[in-house]
């Protein structure tokens, strides 16, 4: 990997990211402030933890560019996913009650992050009201990413799951700048899986029959939602049309 150093010393003020993560909103004056205390800008591997269980809760990071996934190791070793980050989304407030992590953040893809320790950024937080709000509104979205991940689990039907996941990342890959109908998957089908509380073999058919329903299209990794308006309503209970269309004949 090349590294692009100028890239890595932009300052949040230059950040394509602005809007979404900690510095939205914030006066240019402030800014500076929060510049000043983003520690380090670096590149991070696949596969490279940010942090791991029990670690204290020194720093939270946001991702420039990447992705990431939040995993919690059962006392039997079985590996449940928690969460999926995509850029501008803060990793690491899974500490902020206990102040220690309960899982551990892991690279999906090659990325690079920002690093920002916690007890400067309260400080600078309790003095400017403006990224103190901010504070607030990025816990508050990682709770709602919560709560939604619940909403999938306590779904019967894998369908459902895999309906809401796909229609989920399309919004957030949206609010990033990104295209939300035509997007790589930044982690496997197995992540998915594990984050689903599925086994990879649905996961995999439930892909197929949304690609023969011509509900998506899936080259790989890359999906292209066909049907946004069709997958939105699988996500929500319904059987998509074709699945009725071949009930009614059968």
């Amino acid at each position: 990997m090349v590294l692009d150093v100028a890239r890595l010393r932009r300052g949040c003020a230059q950040c394509s990211l602005q809007q979404l993560c900690l510095p939205a909103g914030i006066d240019p004056n402030d800014l500076q402030r929060l510049d000043d205390i983003v520690r380090r800008r670096r590149p991070v591997e696949r596969g490279e933890r940010l942090f791991r269980p029990g670690d204290a809760l020194n720093a939270v990071y946001v991702a420039r560019d990447g992705a990431f996934k939040t995993v919690s190791i059962s006392e039997d070793g079985e590996e449940q996913i928690v969460g999926f980050h995509l850029p501008g989304e803060l990793i690491g407030l899974d500490a902020l009650g206990a102040g220690e992590h309960r899982c551990e953040a892991v690279a999906l893809t090659t990325a690079n992050v920002c690093e920002v320790p916690f007890d400067l950024l309260a400080e600078v937080a309790s003095q400017l009201p403006s990224l103190q709000q901010q504070l607030l509104r990025v816990i508050g979205q990682s709770v709602g990413r919560d709560q939604d991940h619940l909403g999938m689990l306590v779904r019967r039907q894998a369908n459902e799951r895999i309906a809401l996941f796909l229609h989920g990342l399309a919004e957030r890959f949206r609010h990033i700048g990104e295209s939300g109908t035509h997007f790589k998957l930044p982690m496997s089908r197995e992540d998915i899986a594990r984050y689903l509380g599925l086994a990879l073999e649905t996961v995999s058919r439930g892909f197929t029959r949304l690609q023969e329903d011509e509900v998506i299209a899936v080259t790989g990794r890359r999906v292209e939602i066909l049907d946004a308006a069709e997958l939105m309503r699988l996500a929500h209970g319904g059987e998509s049309a074709e699945a009725e269309r071949r009930t009614r004949r059968a």
